[in-house]
């Protein structure tokens, strides 16, 4: 349930930030693709106030390998989709989220 705040104006603003349906259907497609090599196992979705976070886990109990952020207040700076690593290394960040999860390529990420 979304809790709305208003903004002078009138204007309506989440009391969350989360994805759109067309933004977890890639998401989820990348994850499919990882979870059908082997490679991911399990994920976790946080909603928050300033960000939404996919995180994906190799195993339920270990840290996130990667996290796939939604932050909508760096829409007009460096893009509002971002890939950040275990360490919190920025693998990439963009404004398309196509763009941003081409990280996670087949030539890229190869199983031995």
């Amino acid at each position: 349930m979304n809790t709305i705040v208003r903004i002078g104006n009138g204007h309506k603003a989440p009391s969350q930030v989360s994805f759109d349906r067309h933004e977890l259907s890639l998401i989820l497609n990348v994850y499919g693709q990882m979870v059908a090599k082997g490679d991911w196992k399990d994920y976790a979705i946080d909603f928050l106030a300033d960000r939404c976070i996919f995180s994906v886990y190799r195993k339920a109990s270990e840290h996130a390998l990667y996290r796939i952020e939604k932050v909508p207040a760096l829409n007009k700076r460096q893009g509002q989709f971002a890939i950040v690593a275990p360490g919190g290394l920025i693998l990439k960040r963009g404004h398309d989220l196509v763009q941003v999860l081409r990280v996670f390529d087949r030539a890229r990420f190869k199983t031995v």
